[in-house]
């Protein structure tokens, strides 16, 4: 009934009815059911009854269904569900609307080429059910003072509801009421906030992640044996005398891919990559498999690893662990010279790896270290076949538009008190990049597999970019010197690739990198084959880290049911056909979460290493420039705001058109990647933010002359200063959101 009183409502010859007429129009003049309905659309605003009692959809009234995203400022974008465009409210048509607040708005005005203005008329359902902070015990009141800044600053708790907090301990803290005060109850004591590790506790805790798997969970993998028993060989290819090795990072414990390569006379390379076979382990619908779709990643933090699955599996029995038996599914590729897959077999095998080496090690003989060359003499011939295997992958899809973004990545080096004490850009070598290339292929091949298989499968889907944002990223090149050709609707991922590979060995290189990175979609999962933009493939999926992602995982159980099983029943296509779009919309939102959560981590260990430096002088580059000020990234990925106000020698402007900053009396003007030094003025560790004053500013000598000219750009600036200050607004401009490193940087 519900989907007939929407259509109709959305029909074009609707004439707004009061609820006698719309009784009337369904036969239903004394259905209590249908009255009862129509108010619980009512209450869930499914539909609007105005004041003269006539039923409208809300689209039809200019009003729209979204989701707060706070600014600290007080004004607020809101994210329509349906993701079409953000609507700007601000502070003033608020009404007491908070984050992540679902809300209902009235659109009161649109301007070309801006957001959409609106005013929240209700509040649907409040974001805010859970908040992580430091309890405060002043003379009169409790209360504890939220972590998060777009929340309020205070939750009062009565003196019945501490759970015997004191002042300084981080806790969590369930709301109870929102008018006219938020309060709430303590519901968990995380440890006081100089406490070794409760810093990262806490974010954990904001982002509502367990650590600790339940009772039932130990229960059920007590069964689970710890090492391969000789029937669970039976079916299986034995590879176990084959020339076999894992590489990983030197801290890895969770090995879930291992590789085999051999060459035959007429020059074809065999490529076996053979991936633990986890699903063996868990099985669908059990406590553990239930756990995992819940938690959908790994979550890889600063000082720990939160896991997907108990360590019993994946530092033990999946983990592809040196000298001992392991299950796992073999996806064996014959490769000609051109890097095609000529042939292909998808088999469950078990292997025995003969070598757990680590990327230094293999980088090192790869790059001629006599020493480990020695110590590792019978790899050196495989590793450097490899390596040859792996320049042909990588010439291969570097031909056919894959976009290398290759950006900095930091680690951070933390003592034993959880203490940021160091921080270091993560080196790519040749170890890195094989393995990389390999998983790739691997992943290529199964997609394909399954796609012309026309079976229902998981696949990993990365779509263009929208046009808005490719017109913006045109925009923010064209004062670097760079262009897009051809038309944005139509763009190829190969056009993007010549851009970032362009720039190599330039300043700019880096900003180019990451701006083009925040431009494009967000890769997520899928039931439909739809392509990879990023790596200009037709097919993806993951296969290959089944241990610490629940995509692969699921991907192996389908390939155990159609390939191994043989079953490919309509019944169990009609099975899988159902759930799937559920389970690849919930992998996808989980490792959102991870991947919001392992930033905001790092955030927070960054401000707390520069902490230790305030005062100390550093050389960056601004990585972003916005209305109130720019942000200058240092050597050590660190990243730091040098607010308008420390601008001190004269009055700027935002020109967004040319996103720089002008100086009203000196034409000064600061662009993107201009060479800066900075001082160091603060670090908010709780905020994860770093403050930076400038020192001076640096011309580099001999800067590549073809790239757009200083004193053009300044001249083409300055001469807009005129018209931007005729046209200055008071809100944020519309490039913010795209300039924006973090949802979370203050204004």
């Amino acid at each position: 009934m519900k989907e007939e009183i929407l259509a109709l409502l959305g029909s074009d010859s609707y004439h707004p009815m009061d609820l006698h007429e719309l009784q009337a129009y369904f036969h239903k003049e004394k259905d209590i059911a249908f009255m009862k309905l129509l108010v619980e659309m009512e209450e869930n605003h499914e539909v609007i009854r105005s004041s003269s009692n006539k039923y409208h959809l809300p689209d039809r009234l200019g009003l729209v269904k979204g989701y707060v995203q706070m600014n600290k400022k007080g004004f607020a974008f809101i994210r329509l569900e349906d993701d079409s465009e953000e609507v700007f409210v601000s502070r003033e048509h608020m009404h007491h609307a908070m984050q992540d607040d679902l809300v209902m708005v009235r659109i009161i005005r649109r301007r070309p080429e801006e957001n959409p203005e609106g005013e929240i008329i209700a509040i649907l359902d409040h974001g805010l059910k859970k908040a992580v902070g430091e309890f405060v015990k002043s003379r009169k009141k409790c209360f504890v003072r939220c972590d998060d800044p777009k929340y309020p600053s205070k939750i009062f708790i009565d003196d019945a509801h501490t759970l015997g907090a004191m002042p300084g301990h981080k806790v969590v803290v369930e709301i109870q009421s929102y008018e006219p005060n938020i309060s709430g109850e303590i519901v968990k004591i995380i440890g006081h906030k100089n406490d070794p590790g409760v810093d990262i506790l806490s974010v954990v805790e904001r982002y509502d992640v367990d650590i600790e798997f339940s009772e039932e969970i130990y229960r059920e993998i007590e069964a689970i044996p710890e090492s391969v028993l000789p029937e669970e060989r039976k079916g299986r290819r034995d590879f176990r005398d084959w020339q076999i090795i894992t590489i990983d990072g030197d801290d890895a414990k969770d090995l879930d891919d291992a590789i085999s390569l051999t060459r035959s006379a007429d020059g074809i390379y065999h490529l076996g990559v053979h991936i633990a076979d986890v699903s063996h382990y868990v099985r669908e619908n059990t406590p553990l498999d239930k756990e995992a779709v819940a938690r959908g990643t790994s979550i890889y933090l600063v000082d720990r690893v939160i896991p997907m699955l108990p360590h019993k599996l994946s530092n033990g029995i999946c983990s592809l662990n040196e000298g001992v038996d392991r299950l796992t599914l073999s996806c064996l590729m014959d490769v000609n010279a051109q890097g095609e897959v000529i042939n292909h077999e998808i088999v469950a095998s078990v292997i025995r790896s003969q070598k757990r080496m680590t990327y230094r090690h293999v980088n090192e003989i790869l790059a001629g270290n006599e020493k480990r060359r020695i110590q590792y003499s019978e790899l050196v011939e495989l590793l450097e076949r490899m390596q040859e295997l792996a320049h042909i992958l990588s010439r291969k899809r570097k031909a056919r538009g894959a976009i290398d973004f290759d950006t900095k990545e930091a680690k951070i080096i933390v003592n034993d008190k959880s203490q940021a004490v160091d921080i270091a850009v993560r080196e790519r070598g040749e170890g890195e990049r094989l393995i990389e290339d390999f998983m790739l292929l691997a992943n290529e091949t199964v997609a394909e597999h399954f796609k012309w298989l026309d079976l229902p499968y998981i696949y990993r889907i990365h779509e263009k970019p929208q046009l808005k944002k490719l017109q913006r990223l045109a925009l923010l090149l064209g004062p670097l010197g760079y262009h897009l050709h051809g038309s944005l609707s139509h763009i190829h991922p190969r056009e993007l690739a010549s851009l970032v590979d362009e720039s190599k060995g330039q300043p700019e290189h880096t900003l180019i990198a990451t701006t083009m990175l925040r431009c494009m979609q967000k890769a997520k999962y899928s039931p439909e084959c739809l392509g990879h933009f990023g790596l200009a493939d037709e097919y993806y999926t993951h296969f290959t880290s089944p241990i610490r992602r629940y995509p692969d995982l699921l991907g192996h159980r389908l390939i155990h049911t159609y390939l191994i099983d043989g079953d490919m029943s309509s019944k169990t296509q009609a099975k899988y056909a159902e759930i799937l779009p559920d389970l690849a919309e919930q992998c996808s939102l989980r490792e959102v979460v991870a991947v919001d959560l392992e930033r905001e981590v790092e955030d927070v260990k960054k401000a707390e290493y520069m902490s230790a430096h305030i005062g100390e002088e550093f050389d960056g580059y601004i990585s972003s420039i916005t209305r109130f000020g720019f942000f200058v990234e240092l050597a050590n990925t660190v990243d730091g705001l040098v607010h308008l106000s420390e601008l001190k020698d004269d009055y700027y402007y935002f020109d967004e058109v040319n996103t720089t900053l002008i100086g009203e009396r000196t034409g000064k003007v600061f662009h993107l990647c201009d060479p800066i030094r900075v001082r160091v003025t603060g670090a908010n560790k709780d905020e994860g933010t770093v403050d930076f004053t400038i020192v001076k500013t640096k011309k580099e000598k001999g800067k590549k002359k073809s790239k757009a000219k200083t004193s053009q750009r300044n001249e083409r600036a300055t001469r807009r200063v005129d018209q931007r200050l005729k046209k200055a607004k008071a809100k944020t401009s519309s490039f913010e959101p795209f300039m924006k490193k973090k949802n979370k940087r203050r204004r």
